[in-house]
């Protein structure tokens, strides 16, 4: 099996196409990376830039390249020593635009009697033999705004299939409409009656049964012919958790692949790990994510961070958010668990109902895969006993329903592929936007409650990484990342200046009044973290997150008062004298401690256990917040410029040039490449001194990390004074700057980070 020694990932779409990657690939060698790393590239809805909703299983999108351009970059990459990894799409389909879709128009066509309603999992039963649509507006009689034209019904611009013998001369389209394999319905109904799984709370994506072993077969075709012809290397699998049996389908991925790397897109909660028997290399990083950015948080700014807008204990809110999720968005979900219920079981159905939903949102981790993780459902059942005492009973005969004995239900299947649904809805995309103490610790992957992560945790966590996962995916931003590295970094210094940000967030509340504290306290954080950012970039998240949220406003029920209270405080932000220089001032403190942050989180992750990826765009500043801002156009002119100019030798400052950045990332990525016998194990390397705490140090096998932590702690402790890094007798070389250090079994930690704070010592004879 060929194993990258880190990854580039490359966000394709039509605007950037398979080709345009390729051209790319030059850079990207010069650059360091070892393998490219596409997004999506399967055909997606028409004017997709992500990829993630694909509509024909059987073709590279022409839109993107199509088959040539993946050659065309295969050809590119292998020439270069480069592998090419694929980011793929196994859990659903994108069902906007029917006629986009051969599988889903064949299934509303023909209903039961389609080859592909095996494909998608539908409860056909729950409509009475239909599959119901929500795309109708409000109102009594929108069914009288269909038409019927060209063989098709159409409701403005959506376009259904007509099945054969039901458009008799001189019926009505509401008539035609009537004798269908599906119904048209209002789109608030799917949250209580829709009849096929989705992707989350995604009408528009529907679930595939992968499970199945002609639809295994007939989805994974192209990617088949993919790894028959050496196109592509290795796979990212997408939402492994939808599927009903993950570690079944990775296996028949590894017979197909003929056992190539595989990753698999999958959130571990703290002190979580993959189940053993999965045919996988391991993660895609996030776990990785969370433990790095809590290196450079500091615990004494808690209290005061966490009183500057008060919310309850993250534990019981996410409890509440997720019951709402249960109880809103995926309550057809519950209602469909409820369905499978035996009869036999003998339970009340409202209270089987209400007990399914407290159980999903008890769950601690995304969910278990029996055998696997059965500790996860008898901890979900105790918690959900002693919060409902009064559903003791039902949630008792439950669990013993969702984890039987004697092979697994539909019922515990379902549960399985839901309960991953309820986390990431009711944590991820809601509880993360009402949890305001530090925002950078919000992020996908990571419990907010967690603040820090003091240096002998992490040396434990990257040790243990090393010894279990050594070629697992680390990631520091990705398509995903609600905010971008930098920008995590930079919000970060606020836990060294809580006093300040609880200060200036009153002023701002105070010029700008929002009207909800939590939100403000967010959004501030958001627009200090990007800043400078446009006035659009600030009004699309303000909107975005505070939908999110869903406690002022909300997507399916925006509040305009609120609203315009909202916006007006982000044009605030750009037109009030008082409010800009409120930011402003702040962001001046919290910029160089911001920068040092970043260059060292950087250096960790590069050099860490584990395979590094570097998303598109990152190795200059990226100050971007949640998609689709992070999958703005990347200048890779710019940044070719900005490598041309390292090769002269000369040290960057730490600016807005982004120098610095992208000299860490390049000569990290060069190391590990060119040197790979220097990353081959793991030991912590100690600091002596008045201000050892503020050093982080690991040796690989021969390559030396160290790097500068809580930054602005360590000035006002007057710098490094007697610090010294514990290095074995020796020269070192600093691939960073080139300089040359001497130990006699210790090094001044102030002559190490003289030009940068952070430094990578290999240590060799002095040419």
């Amino acid at each position: 099996m060929r194993t990258p020694l880190s990854t580039y990932r490359l966000q394709i779409s039509p605007s950037f196409t398979l080709f345009d990657a390729a051209e790319r690939v030059p850079y990207l060698r010069r650059l360091g990376a070892d393998w490219v790393y596409l997004s999506p590239i399967l055909t997606a809805e028409q004017g997709s830039d992500h990829g993630y909703d694909v509509t024909d299983f059987s073709t590279v999108d022409p839109a993107r390249g199509g088959p040539e351009g993946l050659k065309a970059l295969s050809d590119a990459a292998h020439a270069a020593g480069m592998g090419v990894l694929v980011d793929i799409v196994p859990n659903h389909m994108g069902v906007a635009t029917p006629a986009q879709n051969r599988w889903w128009w064949s299934l509303l066509a023909e209903g039961r009697g389609s080859r592909y309603a095996e494909a998608f999992d539908v409860d056909w039963d729950a409509a009475g033999g239909r599959i119901r649509l929500p795309v109708l507006g409000d109102g009594d009689t929108q069914l009288d705004e269909l038409k019927l034209a060209g063989g098709e019904l159409h409701y403005y611009d959506h376009r259904f299939p007509v099945a054969a013998g039901t458009a008799e001369d001189g019926a009505s389209a509401r008539e035609v409409h009537d004798r269908q394999h599906y119904e048209l319905v209002n789109w608030r109904r799917a949250d209580s009656e829709l009849n096929y799984r989705r992707f989350f709370g995604v009408n528009t994506l529907a679930g595939v049964r992968v499970e199945v072993p002609w639809v295994f077969e007939e989805s994974h075709a192209e990617v088949r012919r993919w790894f028959d012809e050496s196109l592509v290397d290795g796979l990212r699998i997408d939402h492994p958790d939808g599927l009903a049996d993950p570690a079944g389908y990775l296996e028949n991925l590894h017979r197909l692949t003929g056992g190539a790397y595989v990753l698999v897109e999958k959130i571990l909660e703290p002190g979580e790990r993959l189940p053993a028997r999965w045919q996988c290399q391991g993660t895609t990083g996030y776990d990785a994510l969370a433990d790095v950015d809590r290196l450079f948080t500091d615990p004494a700014g808690r209290a005061e961070l966490e009183a500057a807008a008060p919310a309850e204990p993250f534990a019981e809110m996410i409890h509440g958010t997720k019951r709402a999720i249960t109880d809103g968005m995926l309550r057809s979900e519950v209602l469909r668990l409820a369905r499978l219920i035996p009869a036999e079981a003998d339970l009340a159905e409202d209270a089987a109902e209400d007990a399914l939903a407290e159980l999903l949102t008890c769950f601690p981790v995304y969910r278990s895969y029996l055998p696997d993780g059965a500790e996860y459902l008898e901890e979900a059942a105790v918690a959900a006993q002693v919060r409902r005492p009064d559903l003791a009973p039902t949630i008792a005969a439950l669990q013993g329903l969702l984890s039987p004995q004697d092979g697994l239900t539909e019922l515990a299947v379902r549960f399985q592929q839901t309960s991953g649904m309820v986390m990431a809805k009711g944590v991820e995309d809601t509880a993360f936007y009402r949890y305001p103490r530090l925002t950078s610790l919000n992020e996908v992957g990571a419990d907010p409650s967690i603040f820090s992560v003091e240096p002998f945790d992490l040396h434990q966590r990257l040790l243990r990484r090393e010894l279990h996962a050594p070629v697992a995916m680390t990631a520091l931003s990705t398509h995903d990342t609600k905010r971008s590295e930098d920008t995590r970094a930079r919000i970060s210094v606020l836990s060294e200046l809580p006093g300040e940000w609880a200060t200036a967030l009153s002023r701002l509340e105070e010029a700008a009044p929002i009207g909800d504290l939590p939100l403000a306290d967010l959004l501030w954080q958001a627009l200090l973290g990007a800043w400078p950012l446009s006035r659009e970039r600030a009004h699309a998240y303000a909107e975005k997150a505070s939908r999110e949220a869903g406690n002022s406003t909300a997507w399916v029920r925006p509040d305009g008062n609120f609203e315009r209270r909202l916006h007006a405080a982000v044009d605030s932000a750009f037109d009030n004298p008082e409010v800009r220089g409120i930011l402003e001032e702040l962001a001046d403190k919290v910029r160089g401690a911001g920068w040092s942050n970043s260059l060292a989180a950087k250096l960790v992750q590069l050099t860490m256990p584990g395979v590094p990826d570097v998303y598109q765009g990152t190795e200059f500043w990226d100050h971007s917040l949640v998609d689709p801002d992070n999958r703005r156009p990347v200048d890779f002119a710019a940044r070719e410029q900005a490598l041309d100019g390292q090769e002269s030798g000369a040290l960057p400052t730490i600016d807005e040039t982004a120098e610095a950045k992208m000299l860490v990332v390049s000569r990290g990525l060069q190391l590990r490449r060119d040197r790979p016998e220097l990353f081959t194990g793991y030991r912590a390397v100690a600091a002596t001194g008045t201000a050892a705490d503020h050093l982080f140090a690991f040796d690989r096998g021969g390559a030396v990390t160290l790097v500068t932590r809580l930054p602005l702690g360590l000035q006002r402790a007057g710098g490094w004074r007697d610090t010294a890094v514990v290095l074995s007798p020796g020269r070192y070389r600093d691939e960073l700057t080139g300089l040359w250090y001497k130990s006699t079994g210790t090094v001044p930690a102030a002559e190490l980070f003289a030009n940068l704070p952070v430094a990578l010592l290999v240590r060799e004879e002095e040419a």
